[in-house]
């Protein structure tokens, strides 16, 4: 490990665990086995590792320790990694890993709130609440712009559902407004903007020039 030789390192901790399998240091190398192959670029087989440390040993001490690595090696794909510490919008994205990673962090930090984990756990969990809640309105987006009013509606709102506390719940509101309009729902289009103005008197959605205010990966956006 030390040598960040990860392909020797599953190796040896497997011959380890099959040699000695009722020791606490099978258990300790079922979760190293976990780690090495993480770092080897091996998603797939990290999880089943780590799942399997989970079904075997529930209620072991470093048991949170293995969520929080689930959440991880679903959350730091070498995009999402970068993509967290840089700032940028993965919204577009297929949104399965973050719900997976998002799943795990909540594991962390709901059932060991003690876990020196649980900071972190809820900090990326913040961040991946607006990254999911961002992909409904990029969705929403898309059918709006080819004319789906009712689907657009219809994700968005669940946007707005899902994550009322998210920051792309202002977006949604709009996105609501919009496809109503262009349903000719007078009705629902007025309890949007009310909702937007109430939660969000400031936003530049209900100030016409909505271009000038959007994020860099919008205004760029010729459809947009």
């Amino acid at each position: 490990m030390n040598a960040k030789d990860w392909a020797k390192t599953v190796k040896y901790l497997a011959k380890l665990e099959a040699r000695y399998p009722y020791g606490r240091h099978a258990q300790q190398a079922q979760l190293e086995i976990a780690y090495a192959h993480w770092k080897n670029d091996e998603a797939a087989s990290a999880l089943a590792a780590a799942d399997r440390f989970i079904k075997l040993h529930p209620g072991h001490p470093n048991v949170d320790y293995a969520y929080y690595l689930k959440g991880i090696i679903s959350f730091a794909e070498k995009e999402g990694l970068v993509a967290y510490f840089a700032g940028s919008d993965m919204s577009d994205r297929d949104p399965k890993t973050a719900q997976e990673a998002y799943l795990a962090f909540k594991e962390v930090v709901t059932r060991f709130p003690d876990s020196r984990y649980a900071a972190d756990s809820a900090a990326r969990m913040r961040y991946l609440v607006n990254s999911l809640a961002q992909h409904d309105v990029h969705v929403a987006r898309y059918y709006l712009r080819r004319g789906a009013y009712l689907a657009a509606a219809n994700r968005a709102q669940g946007a707005v559902r899902n994550y009322p506390t998210a920051p792309a719940t202002e977006e949604a509101l709009f996105v609501m407004k919009q496809a109503y309009d262009k349903m000719g729902l007078a009705d629902l289009r007025e309890d949007a903007s009310r909702v937007l103005e109430k939660n969000y008197p400031a936003s530049p959605y209900l100030k016409g020039d909505v271009r000038r205010y959007a994020p860099w990966w919008r205004v760029w956006d010729p459809e947009w």
